[in-house]
């Protein structure tokens, strides 16, 4: 018998010291390795490779049209830890071709789950926010959402693939992702968590909405929730500005419009700090900056002044609004609506692809009476996420945070606001929602990040809080810095309550500040 166990002690010890010595080889502690993995089988899922990536040895693919891959090639990959790299493709429909990546963390797994979410058309994995969330200890996945490069030419003749673009592929690609996490670690994981800004915050809302036992927390930042509607906006705003040449905003004016609406507004929550904290307050009109004489880069010409009314201002068409209107403070990120020589891309590219299947459609023929409606019809049942019922996603014990720029250009910040109140309207109420959905209003910020604001903030640990340990985020810590170094931090206040300076300390100190009711 001593003998016996003599031999397994050293068949056992030999075993380990070759999994040492081979570096394309990790085990999860009572599991199954890394390689293994491409043998598991999976509804509608074919995995094409299953590899051990070592600690710093990871290099994001290049991206079509985008050489090296998001985030600037491998450098923002240098200090990954060790993980198992799972690449799937998911086939739902006989037009799917969903590729989903999910990375395990070779060692220190906090046995959690993070799902990161797109931008634009998507059309690309999401290799940062994939680094960032392996970084915090999570196993993590992200989809193409079935289909390759960044435009919306992928949707005309193809309805299934808008369908996996619209909500089904995130879906799918989280049921397959929790079945390898589960078969790696031999148990799933104890949380889920979706993160997502911009398509991703779209993506975010469709899950709570369609999916809602799918997360146990979700992050939504500045979600397009009515798709069709907000493309059509930049369109209109776009044509507004860009068909009549003499309507144009040249790009060197931006800064004198937003000295100008900081002048008459900056003040009004009683501190002067360059920043507007609740721009709804502002009603600034362009119309003061108009030329008294020759034009110049500090006014505005008078058919310059009438598009930036008509950018600063909702528009309506037969009942509906067509554009909601950009608040005023976001003025020196104009150039990405209006700064030409065309409108918004994905704008264009809806029109094109997706409501007249015509790559040739002109832009300037957009009809506001016509074309939003028929880009609502075209798939706005497939893409919207403005179901306010988040009855399912409650019961089921699921935290939503929201949130959203006040100077983001690119999606009106207003919309978050619409869709937080039509869920308080359905839902009975802040009283009655509080406990799972808070939104957060960012001052400064512009589309999910950036600006003269605070936007750096860290919205997973304040989920985190909520979801395990019950702590409902009454504020959340946010930093502005300039050439890396942290020069102004501020409390994010649940909407509708602002940060509001004490009255004592430097204004530059989120300590010095309190969330209440405006």
């Amino acid at each position: 018998m001593r003998i016996v166990r003599a031999l397994r002690l050293v068949t056992l010890y030999a075993g380990f010291i070759a999994l040492a010595s081979t570096p394309h080889s990790i085990v999860a502690d009572g599991a199954t390795s890394c390689e293994s993995l491409s043998t598991l089988v999976l509804p509608n899922t074919t995995i094409t490779s299953s590899q051990a990536v070592a600690a710093g040895g990871f290099m994001p693919p290049a991206s079509p049209g985008r050489a090296g891959g998001p985030g600037g090639g491998g450098q923002a990959f240098a200090e990954l830890p060790a993980f198992c790299r799972v690449a799937a493709i998911l086939k739902p429909s006989s037009d799917s071709d969903i590729r989903v990546e999910v990375w395990l963390p070779a060692a220190g797994w906090n046995g959690k789950f993070e799902a990161v979410g797109n931008g634009g058309f998507a059309g690309s994995i999401s290799y940062p926010a994939m680094a960032q969330a392996l970084r915090r200890g999570y196993a993590t996945s992200s989809t193409d959402t079935g289909h390759s490069g960044g435009g919306a030419n992928f949707a005309m003749g193809h309805p299934e693939k808008l369908i996996d673009f619209g909500y089904r592929s995130v879906h799918e690609m989280t049921v397959a992702a929790k079945a390898i996490v589960g078969a790696f670690y031999a148990s799933g994981p104890q949380q889920s968590y979706f993160n997502g800004c911009s398509t991703g915050g779209r993506q975010a809302l469709q899950e709570a909405q369609r999916f809602p036992s799918d997360f146990n927390g979700i992050i939504a930042g500045a979600a397009p929730h009515i798709q069709p509607r907000l493309l059509s906006g930049v369109v209109w705003v776009g044509q507004a500005a860009l068909k009549d040449p003499r309507s144009s905003i040249p790009r060197t004016k931006y800064p004198a419009i937003h000295k100008a609406v900081l002048a008459s507004c900056d003040a009004l929550d009683g501190l002067k700090d360059g920043l507007i904290d609740d721009p709804t307050r502002c009603h600034f009109d362009p119309k003061v900056l108009q030329c008294r004489g020759n034009d110049g880069s500090e006014c505005l010409t008078a058919a310059q002044v009438e598009t930036a009314r008509k950018i600063m201002a909702p528009e309506s068409r037969t009942g509906s609004e067509v554009f909601l209107g950009l608040e005023r403070g976001g003025e020196l990120g104009w150039g990405g609506l209006t700064g030409g020589p065309e409108p918004n891309g994905d704008g264009i590219g809806q029109f094109k692809y997706i409501v007249f299947e015509n790559p040739n459609w002109d832009w300037r023929t957009f009809n506001a009476k016509t074309d939003v409606a028929r880009a609502e019809n075209a798939y706005g049942g497939l893409i919207n996420a403005n179901d306010p019922n988040l009855k399912p996603f409650a019961f089921h014990g699921g935290k939503l945070i929201t949130y959203h720029g006040w100077a983001d250009t690119t999606i009106p910040s207003h919309a978050s606001i619409a869709y937080y109140e039509r869920v308080l309207d359905t839902m009975g109420g802040v009283s009655k929602t509080q406990d799972w959905y808070r939104l957060f209003m960012v001052p400064g910020m512009g589309h999910c990040g950036g600006g003269e604001g605070p936007n750096s903030f860290d919205m997973l640990t304040a989920l985190e809080q909520w979801v395990e340990k019950g702590r409902a985020p009454a504020q959340i810590a946010a930093s502005h810095s300039t050439a890396g170094n942290v020069d102004r931090t501020r409390p994010l206040c649940p909407y509708p309550q602002v940060a509001r300076y004490t009255g004592t300390g430097s204004i530059d100190d989120a300590a010095n500040f309190v969330c209440r009711m405006p």
